[in-house]
């Protein structure tokens, strides 16, 4: 079971939509007269001029089942259904219409509520997006739902909008991270693919504290696309893909970046002329080391070579 939580200013356009659509069915009101459209529109409206400075009075609500949960819905469950969830979404004492629509292989239906409630009050939305989720995946658990088991399963081909930008950024960028080194060949990856990818740095500091991602006209911060893709748990797993280094290669590191180290001193301070003075040192010192590594790995076959090149050199400067 899954949510999609929407909020506009027009009852008439969201009213027409969802009662008119082809095999629409009105399965429960409350406040309204449901014998026509537009009775229902204008009860709607009449209530929400209780609170005529809430421009957004329209709060809709598409909920959805897998096809795996057909079998265990019917209107009567559907409707319990829509009801828990208002209760858990804190949506109570206020006009709404619940509709089914079958316009779809999977179940589904509408909720259509006035944000102002009976009383003339403002039902809040404040971080309604995030409560969906967890009431969704509470009673999915609850009612024993069909729980989907990643976002790969999803059929994007239904998606719209949004939510179809969302999973589109998904899957660039967890393909995308499989096959890149660091973070700035990801972007420039991306890049090619019209999506961009943005830093948020620590506050007077160049330390980075998050990501999002752009592509069109939105936006969203990596964990917003997916937990995985904040910008510690993005970083770990480009870290993860990447091939284990050889002691040689480790060693090899150590003296590159102890070779620019000496490249880049011009004029050591005195306090730390020392260290640099170990550190070149030790640059030397594990470059015969690298030297002793590659003998050891070389195999019998080039050693009896370098042997023969040995003694036939000795032969020549005799």
């Amino acid at each position: 079971m899954i949510g999609k939580v929407i909020t506009g200013r027009s009852f008439g356009g969201c009213i027409r939509y969802v009662v008119q659509k082809h095999d629409a069915v009105i399965l429960e009101g409350a406040g309204l007269r449901m014998r026509e459209v537009n009775q229902i529109i204008d009860d709607f409206n009449l209530q929400r001029k209780y609170n005529p400075n809430l421009g957004q009075a329209v709060g809709h609500i598409a909920l959805s089942w897998s096809i795996n949960d057909l079998a265990k819905l019917n209107d009567e469950v559907m409707v319990n259904m829509a009801k828990e969830y208002l209760q858990k979404m804190k949506i109570k004492e206020t006009q709404y219409l619940i509709v089914k629509h079958q316009d779809k292989n999977h179940p589904h239906l509408h909720i259509v509520y006035n944000r102002v409630d009976n009383d003339g009050k403002t039902i809040p939305d404040n971080f309604q997006k995030q409560r969906n989720v967890v009431v969704c995946r509470d009673m999915t658990i609850k009612h024993g739902f069909y729980l989907s088991p990643g976002k790969e399963q999803v059929n994007r081909q239904q998606l719209k909008g949004e939510d179809k930008v969302k999973y589109e950024l998904y899957d660039a960028i967890k393909s995308a991270s499989k096959k890149v080194k660091n973070m700035d060949e990801l972007k420039r990856v991306l890049a090619k693919q019209g999506i961009g990818m943005h830093f948020k740095y620590k506050s007077s500091s160049n330390e980075i504290q998050g990501i999002s991602f752009s592509k069109g006209e939105y936006k969203f911060k990596g964990s917003e696309i997916d937990r995985s893709l904040s910008y510690a748990k993005l970083s770990q797993a480009i870290e993860q893909h990447q091939p284990e280094k050889s002691l040689a290669d480790q060693l090899r590191e150590v003296v590159e970046n102890a070779k620019q180290e000496r490249i880049n001193q011009q004029k050591p301070e005195p306090e730390t002329h020392y260290l640099r003075q170990t550190l070149s040192s030790g640059a030397d010192l594990l470059e015969g080391l690298l030297g002793n590594i590659a003998e050891e790995n070389d195999g019998p076959e080039r050693k009896r070579r370098k042997k023969n090149e040995q003694e036939q050199s000795r032969g020549i400067s005799r």
